[in-house]
This record gives structure tokens, sequence and C-alpha cells, in this order.
């Protein structure tokens, strides 16, 4: 069997329990399980436990033979989809004809992805790549062209359209690839009752690949999406070979956070109101901190306190409820270090293409851009586009305030000199901060 882009040598023999060993799945994904015999009841019985990827005289992926599903560049809306133009890949096609209406707003098809793409930072590319591999969107000019009605493929969808199939999706694939950044993913489960190991070698890119298939899959469909004929050959004849392009490591070795800044002004004392939780949907690494203005009454109020720019640099985007700033100078998103600030208000928002330096006014704290019980700054930073965690090997340092979690979303302590603060989900002596 050839093996496309993955030029793999080793073999997954995927193990269920009830199914006779004449019957188990093989799929070609860089597995190599050496002996498989029967028990009594005739069930296979995998003898070693899976290995970690095989290191050789050669251990660069870009140069070995053993290269993963998905590379963590092509799975991460990062540097390599700068320039890559959805508009003109999917002209012409079901995908960039079909519209339609969320949250009283009318959608293009290449709204939606773009939108998702950015909004997640999962690459444009593999979102395409999954549209067309479960539905045919991409390649079809017309309603009966189509594989499945569902763009991304569902069965009795709980979703109520394509847009928030999408969004599912992707938050979906965040999810797979982040807690697999972590060490949180270590197996998938597939829709019939399967389990299916992952091993220890496997990127966080891949990873998120077959977590994605399993939610969407039973056995056979999961083994034929992620062998080499499957969702890889797709992929392959839509944008050629991932690794070609692909940046490894996303995140460099030595990477460290540049100065930053609480984001308020001097003087003013503000609530320390979320540790670390999702930058971006639920499905995201835990990159976001919310901090809440002072006010006497909770909930959604206008607040006439100052967000501020954590460090010097340009705003690349300032749209409904958000404002992101590129901090290396090249006014691009995917590059290096960005920042986002969430629930900022319209009025007075910061535009597109303003120069900052730290301490610079942004705009007012709110309610605006998502779901949210009472007013406040959401922030989170990206490197390559990959969000970063609050609290991991690189955790927020605002004016010295070290940021760490406790491993529950939103609870978590910033300290500084002995000092701490502890996230608390309203005013309390515990939370109170400034600069």
């Amino acid at each position: 069997m050839k093996v496309g882009y993955m030029q793999s040598r080793r073999i997954l023999l995927l193990i269920f329990a009830g199914i006779t060993i004449m019957a188990v799945v093989m799929v070609v994904v860089l597995l190599r399980i050496t002996r498989i015999e029967e028990d009594e009841l005739g069930q296979p019985v995998v003898i070693p436990t899976l290995p970690q990827q095989v290191s050789g005289a050669n251990d660069d992926p870009l140069e070995s033979d053993q290269h993963w599903l998905m590379p963590d560049s092509e799975l991460i809306n990062s540097p390599t989809a700068v320039g890559f133009d959805v508009e003109s890949f999917i002209r012409g096609s079901y995908l960039a004809s079909f519209e339609q209406e969320y949250q009283k707003e009318n959608f293009t098809g290449l709204a939606m992805v773009e939108r998702t793409a950015i909004g997640h930072s999962i690459h444009p590319k593999l979102l395409l790549a999954l549209i067309e591999y479960q539905s045919g969107w991409v390649s079809a000019k017309n309603e009966a062209q189509l594989r499945h009605a569902s763009g991304i493929g569902l069965e009795n969808s709980p979703h109520e359209g394509f847009y928030q199939e999408l969004y599912w999706a992707a938050d979906r694939l965040a999810y797979g690839y982040y807690a697999r950044r972590v060490g949180a993913l270590n197996s998938v489960g597939l829709r019939d009752g399967g389990m299916v190991s992952l091993p220890e070698g496997m990127n966080a890119g891949s990873a998120a690949v077959f977590y994605f298939f399993s939610l969407v899959c039973d056995t056979p469909c999961w083994a034929e999406a992620i062998e080499d004929n499957g969702f890889a050959n797709t992929y392959l004849a839509m944008f050629g070979d991932p690794y070609d392009v692909a940046i490894e490591p996303l995140l460099p070795p030595d990477l460290q956070q540049p100065a930053m800044q609480l984001p308020f002004e001097r003087g003013v004392i503000w609530s320390f109101t979320g540790g670390p939780h999702p930058a971006w949907g639920n499905g995201s690494a835990w990159a976001g901190l919310d901090f809440a203005p002072p006010k006497e009454v909770l909930g959604c109020v206008p607040s006439d306190e100052w967000i501020v720019a954590v460090a010097d640099g340009s705003i690349v985007r300032s749209e409904l409820g958000l404002v992101i700033q590129d901090l290396d100078g090249d006014g691009i998103e995917q590059t290096g270090w960005a920042v986002l600030y969430f629930h900022v208000a319209t009025e007075n928002r910061i535009a597109a293409g303003t120069k900052v330096r730290a301490g610079d006014r942004i705009g007012y704290p709110s309610c605006e851009g998502g779901f949210s019980t009472g007013t406040h700054l959401h922030i989170a930073r990206k490197y390559n586009g990959e969000w970063i965690p609050a609290d991991q090997d690189i955790p927020f340092n605002l004016d010295g305030w070290i940021s760490s979690g406790t491993g529950s979303s939103y609870n978590g302590i910033l300290q500084k000199n002995g000092q701490s603060v502890e996230a608390v989900d309203r005013p309390d002596e515990k939370n109170q901060i400034g600069r």
C-alpha cells in the first residue's frame, strides 16, 4: 500500500473488544506493534506496549521518513497560512456560493471559513481539506454534486447550520491539539465504542486530526479517514505535501515572552476575575486571563476605564468585541507574538493600522463580542498562531506578576515579590490589582 506524504514504515493495528483477530483493522499511520496473539476467548491481545517514535542518526523530522499525519504548523493558523487566498481557492465551488443567516447577519461560505480560521487560529487549508473530505463542498459546483448535505459530514447534526458545524469542528481540532500539547490526550474513543491509544511520539497536529475523526466516525469510517488514501490523500491533492512548507518546531525551544505590563492605567485598581481558561471557544489552550474594571454594579454595564496596550506594537485587527495587537513589527497576526484583547467596547475602540506604545489606550471593557455575564477584559497571547497557555512553560508575566493555574478553568493566582492575587469572579479583597 502506498503511504502518500506520510512515508510510513510502521503499522497501527487497531484492537477493539469483541472483534476477532481476523477482523482487526490495519491502518498505516506510523505505529508498529511487534506481535499479536489470541487469548483463550479468541480475542486479539497486544503483547508489547506501543513504542515511542523511533529515532535514528538523523532526528530532523523534515529529513527523516517518519512523518506523522499533519505537522503542527499546518493545523495551526501559522506563518504558512500567510498569503493563502481562500477566496481564490474556492471560487466557483458550492462552498463559495453558500450563504447562511447567523445572529441576524448573512454570511457567505468564504466569510465563515475565514472567520473560523482566524478566530480559532486553525489553518484555513486544514479546514478546507476537512470540508472537502467530509462533504465535497469545495470541489462541487452545485448542490447535486455534494457527497453530504452537511459541510462537515455530520449525521443527525445537533448544530443549526454550516457555520455552527464549522465552529464546532475548529473548536474540537483545537481541543485535540492543545490537549495533546499538555499530555492530556493519549487515546481517542470512537463512536461505536472503539478505543485507540496514541503513541508517545505523535505530534499535536496529527493527534488533533485523529481526535476530530473519532468524534464523527465509527471504526470503519475512522480507519478509512486516517489511512493514506483517506484524508491525507485529499489534503495532498488540494495543497501538496504539508511537510514541504512545515515550520518545525512551531514554537522555538528557547521562546520567551517579551516584556508586558498590566493592561490598564496606572493608579486604577482592577479585579483579577479569571485565571487560565480557554483563549477562544472551549477547546483552545488555557491562554486567557480576565480583568474587570472598578464598578459599583455587577453585570454588563458601561465602563469608562481604559484598557491599555501591554507592549509596543501595531493593531492588525479591530472589530466587534476584539482587538489584535502584533508585537514583532511585521503587521501580521500569524507570525511572532500577538495579543488578543477581547470584550472591547465599540465606543472609542482603537482602529486597525494604529501603531501603539505600551500603555497607549486600546478601548473600554465591555460584554461585546461573545457571551459574558459582566463587563471585563479577556486577554490572551499567541506565538506563530499558537495560543500560549497562561500557566505553563511561558506563563503570563505582566509587570512582574506571574500567572499560575490550579488545574481548574478560571481559577488561578498572580504572584509578584511574595505577594499574590487570587482570581475571584467578582470584586473581592483577594483579587484587587493595580500598577
